[in-house]
């Protein structure tokens, strides 16, 4: 099989954390000053991005600017191939990623989360394959823009989500650990809310094709990052990656974002000494030098360096300044470590 996996580059003289990159190195971050389409104006301008139409026309901006500056795609994207099976990376937008998920047989295929769907309808095209379900996170229209275009050029295609969001075209509503099958294909999906009051991630069965469990992840878990909790608490949001942990070491992560080096330098500033951080960093240095994508990673990587995903870790508590109190629940701890690393993150994407 063609390998998911990636070697971790050697170090290069970048020092972690310390902001400066080579020459050469197109910075994607997770938000730019002033452009932040969720908090310019706090929680009133979420709900309108979310909830209205003025989302929609945000939307629609940012695809038009975003086919104007990549016309190619934002990142260098290679195909994962097991016998059976196909996962196509689509970088989308300035920084999205959706996946054209092919079961080779048949050539029946799913897609994650369509942002620009004149990109994906290009993937569907060259592959040659017949679109069958669209498998979306949530409501948001960078994860769901594109449903309504799809839709009208493949008739017989499903929309699948949560019914607690407001999804486009969602024709068939997933209940928690349900799964849905397309071709060989088996798609479980998990109820993740925080970022959303209805977000799901998307487990793609490997066993029939002899590959590791893979976690379409949307903006729950990134590569060392972690969606931000708009409609959820530090306590839902934590149960939520506890899930997603809880999918095994060996399972491939494939995010909504590329948001590696950004989320990276972020988790350096919080530990120094984390060596699997360091070389993971200059690795993605590497990667984004020559803008190819970063992933996907597996759950047992992040777990060395994803802070949203060491909140268990006496290293980055004692980094934090935080302690369990007696008698406070563990759970309850992680939670207020997770809060803290939140905020920290927020204020060093402020700056």
């Amino acid at each position: 099989r063609q390998s998911c996996h990636r070697p971790v580059g050697q170090r290069s003289g970048l020092e972690p954390g310390s902001g400066g990159l080579p020459e050469g190195v197109e910075y994607i971050p997770t938000r730019k000053k002033g452009k932040n389409p969720m908090k310019p104006v706090g929680v009133a301008w979420y709900s309108l991005y979310a909830r209205t139409r003025l989302g929609y026309l945000f939307y629609q901006r940012q695809v038009k600017k975003a086919r104007e500056r990549y016309p190619h795609g934002h990142s260098v994207s290679q195909p994962c191939c097991f016998p059976g099976v196909k996962i196509l990376p689509i970088p989308v937008l300035s920084n999205n990623y959706s996946y054209l998920v092919i079961d080779t047989g048949s050539s029946r295929a799913a897609v994650v989360d369509p942002s620009d769907p004149l990109a994906v309808q290009a993937a569907i095209e060259e592959e040659g394959v017949m679109l069958e379900a669209i498998f979306c996170t949530h409501k948001h229209w960078d994860h769901s823009g594109g449903n309504a275009v799809l839709c009208q050029k493949h008739n017989s295609c499903k929309v699948y989500g949560s019914a607690l969001d407001a999804i486009p075209q969602l024709t068939n509503p997933l209940a928690d650990r349900e799964k849905v099958s397309v071709g060989c294909l088996t798609f479980e999906a998990l109820a993740t809310p925080g970022h959303t009051v209805g977000h799901m991630v998307y487990v793609l069965d490997g066993d029939p094709f002899g590959s590791p469990p893979c976690l379409f992840s949307g903006d729950l878990l990134f590569l060392a990052g972690c969606g931000e909790p708009f409609e959820g608490s530090p306590e839902t949001m934590l149960a939520s990656l506890d899930v997603a942990v809880g999918l095994g070491e060996d399972t491939l992560l494939w995010p909504g974002h590329e948001y590696a080096l950004e989320c990276l330098t972020f988790a350096s500033l919080l530990e120094l000494d984390n060596s699997a951080l360091e070389q993971k960093l200059q690795w993605a240095v590497q990667q984004r030098q020559e803008k190819r994508s970063t992933c996907p990673s597996t759950l047992g990587e992040e777990q060395t360096y994803n802070p949203f995903l060491r909140t268990h870790r006496p290293e980055l508590q004692e980094a934090l300044g935080l302690w369990q109190d007696g008698g406070e629940h563990l759970d309850a701890f992680r939670a207020r470590v997770l809060k803290e690393v939140r905020r920290r993150k927020d204020l060093y994407q402020a700056t």
